[in-house]
């Protein structure tokens, strides 16, 4: 018996949960793009917490997306587009209104550079992630991945806020700090990865106590947690270079 075309045509039905990680990444392109609105008001702490909520909601739609076993193709590229705008466009344009506009045009290069770079890096890992016998980024990313890269070009807000709300950090330095993490984003440095970290189920406890104790440090003492974080992911990065170009111990 021939099937019934009207059948074929029918649309096929799709449980709404399914959605979920689709819509928390969409939430997460409005955290981004909300931020540059409050940067251009001039609420700069604001606009920090958004670019740090976007962060957090980017960690949660693909673990959504594999809980509910809810994976695709559209999926994969609307998590990546808003990890661009969020990551690498956002902070970009918050740190040129903070401080970089008295140096206009050496400001928008820091800028561009940075954008490119988060773009680049985003495309290298689609492509490793897609590609047949590619080594996924698991034990650690190779290049700082956007999300990192976004909180950590922010350090001059942190930085400044943590002295003195009025004190600004030379715009040169500041352009020069944004190149260097977008460099360091398409870089083939090893940086740390917390996906594949294991801990003895005796001191899940102590895990739990340390982050209750970090979110009441972001809430209570927001720059310098922020800023301690920024100095211990550099320091991460730092031990896995130097562990990779020590040389073996070799027993006599």
């Amino acid at each position: 018996m021939d099937p019934d075309p009207a059948e074929e045509r029918r649309p096929r039905q799709l449980l709404l949960l399914k959605l979920l990680p689709n819509i928390v990444s969409i939430l997460a392109l409005c955290a981004g793009l909300t931020a540059i609105r409050y940067a251009i008001a001039g609420n700069f702490a604001l606009a920090v917490l958004l670019i740090g909520t976007a962060a957090a909601l980017d960690g949660l739609d693909g673990r959504l997306a594999r809980m509910l076993k809810s994976e695709s193709e559209i999926g994969a590229e609307l998590d990546s587009l808003c990890d661009f705008v969020n990551f690498g466009v956002t902070p970009a344009i918050v740190l040129y209104l903070w401080g970089l506009r008295p140096e206009t045009s050496l400001g928008w290069i820091a800028v561009l550079v940075y954008a490119v770079c988060c773009m680049l890096r985003l495309a290298r890992f689609n492509v490793g992630s897609r590609a047949v016998g590619e080594v996924a980024e698991k034990s650690s990313f190779i290049g700082i991945p956007s999300p990192a890269g976004a909180m950590l070009v922010l350090t001059p807000i942190y930085l400044s806020n943590m002295v003195d709300s009025a004190f600004r950090i030379p715009p040169v330095l500041i352009a020069v700090w944004m190149v260097a993490i977008g460099a360091m984003m398409i870089s083939k440095v090893r940086t740390p990865s917390l996906k594949r970290i294991t801990i003895s189920s005796d001191h899940v406890r102590y895990v739990l106590v340390a982050a209750v104790v970090m979110v009441a440090a972001l809430l209570t003492y927001p720059w310098v947690t922020l800023l301690a974080l920024a100095l211990a992911y550099l320091g991460g990065i730092l031990w896995i270079f130097v562990k990779a170009v020590r040389p073996p111990h070799v027993e006599s």
